[in-house]
């Protein structure tokens, strides 16, 4: 097989196997019980790993059909710091009702693989399965070890997947110092002729708080002075109006300071918020990174129309930027105040490297190599990704899923979105550029 010929497999393989891995319905309720489809995925992915030759790893963390994948593939430097590629086979829920087409069709139509997961995140593991797959039936040795993780979990905070494999199968990253992930590596365009390729080099913390309000329970036809419902309601009503204050941490500096150098658009400090929104539909997620946020999502109470209850209890989504957490914690007992307990149901760090090394230069490289005059940038993710458990085992970590999208798309719109969907040439530009990568990190 000629160097074309290969080449042009693992592109058609890419968009095979994207389309393929969406029709497996993987949707992450959150609940054991309504949790589909990780283990079909995951006996999917070993299948067409097995088929070229690698012996892979299945595990699962204890919890029935929560499957996850490994495989190495030894590279010339034995000495080297290993490199982790991962990515997530599960994906949130979608109601067919709201969309044009199938949520787990993995139909190709109009230039696009459309489907739940398409952007978050099976578009990177069929590119991630194609080159893998690619680099072993061409005898392909690496400059140093690459490790190819599938992971479960990742979109109800990785309990078990990478979390899990943390904590208990931490061999597993024997070796490996620098990790590539998701929600990084996609083209924004600055100016008609300047595209940006955005690097992952920090992540918000993730806090899911549950707030407890305790009452009087009594007969809903009386006079009450100590409803559960009302006072947590006001509680959550000042928390989800709050703003916290404005902080531009290092990488948001980056960002704003690299945007500046492309592009000459000024980032006023004295309307920092009004400046960002010039940025378009990245505006969304740089937005985000400027200030903490807790969104309340979830409220519970009662059980009769006519019984006052005696508890009353939200769930709000807090997402904290590095350094803040003790500051957010005093603010929110400042918010909420003395009545309302907290418990946390999931707290995950926030994770943050610098945008240099020999690794982002390989990423650079790669890109510029198949889009000529592009470059990259550093940005924070307002998400938070399986970075945070493999950052904790002193793992340098990057998003690198790279597509070059079209001018007009809102890509970030997308993800969890109604009508999810990646373009077709974007899934082959990721594999030629991650496949180029590769071979030369």
């Amino acid at each position: 097989m000629t160097e074309e010929t290969s080449a042009a497999r693992v592109q058609d393989e890419a968009v095979q196997f994207t389309s393929e891995l969406i029709r497996i319905d993987t949707t992450n309720t959150g609940e054991a019980a309504t949790t589909v489809g990780e283990r079909v995925a995951a006996e999917y992915v070993m299948g067409k790993l097995a088929e070229v030759g690698y012996e892979p790893t299945y595990l699962e963390s204890g919890a029935e059909g929560r499957g996850n994948v490994f495989v190495r593939l030894p590279g010339a430097d034995r000495e080297r710091g290993a490199l982790l590629v991962h990515g997530h086979l599960d994906v949130v829920p979608a109601d067919a009702a709201e969309w044009s087409v199938h949520p787990f069709s993995g139909a190709i139509q109009d230039g696009y693989i459309w489907g739940r997961g398409a952007v978050d995140m099976k578009d990177m593991v069929g590119m991630t399965l194609a080159v893998a797959r690619g680099f072993k039936r061409d005898g392909v040795v690496p400059p140093r070890d690459l490790v190819f993780a599938f992971l479960a979990d990742e979109e109800a905070g990785g309990a078990f997947g990478s979390q899990w494999l943390v904590e208990h199968r931490a061999d597993l990253f024997d070796g490996v110092t620098e990790a590539v992930g998701e929600v990084g590596g996609f083209s924004v365009s600055l100016a008609d002729d300047l595209r940006a390729y955005t690097i992952e080099v920090a992540e918000k913390g993730i806090a899911w708080l549950r707030l407890r309000v305790r009452g009087r329970a009594g007969h809903g036809s009386m006079i009450h002075d100590d409803n559960a419902v009302t006072k947590l309601a006001a509680a959550v009503a000042r928390l989800g109006s709050h703003r916290f204050p404005l902080v531009v941490t290092d990488s948001v500096r980056a960002f704003l300071d690299s945007v500046t150098s492309l592009t000459g658009l000024e980032f006023d400090e004295g309307d920092l918020p009004g400046a960002v929104e010039k940025l378009g539909p990245l505006a969304r997620v740089v937005g985000a990174t400027l200030r903490d946020t807790a969104n309340p999502t979830m409220l519970t109470a009662g059980y009769k129309a006519n019984v006052i209850p005696s508890v009353a209890e939200a769930v709000v989504d807090c997402r904290v930027l590095p350094g803040r957490d003790a500051a957010f914690e005093r603010e929110l007992d400042e918010i909420l105040g003395p009545d309302v307990e907290r418990e946390w149901v999931t707290r995950l760090p926030s994770v943050e490297t610098s945008f240099d090394g020999d690794l982002v230069e390989a990423m650079t490289a790669a890109v510029v190599a198949e889009d000529p005059g592009a470059r990259t940038i550093p940005y924070m993710l307002s998400g938070g990704t399986d970075a945070k458990a493999i950052h904790s085992l002193g793992i340098r970590c990057f998003g690198f899923a790279p597509l070059r999208l079209p001018a007009d798309l809102d890509f970030t719109a997308l993800f969890h979105g109604v009508d999810e969907r990646v373009p077709v040439d974007a899934v082959r530009f990721g594999a030629r550029v991650l496949d180029r990568f590769l071979r030369t990190c």
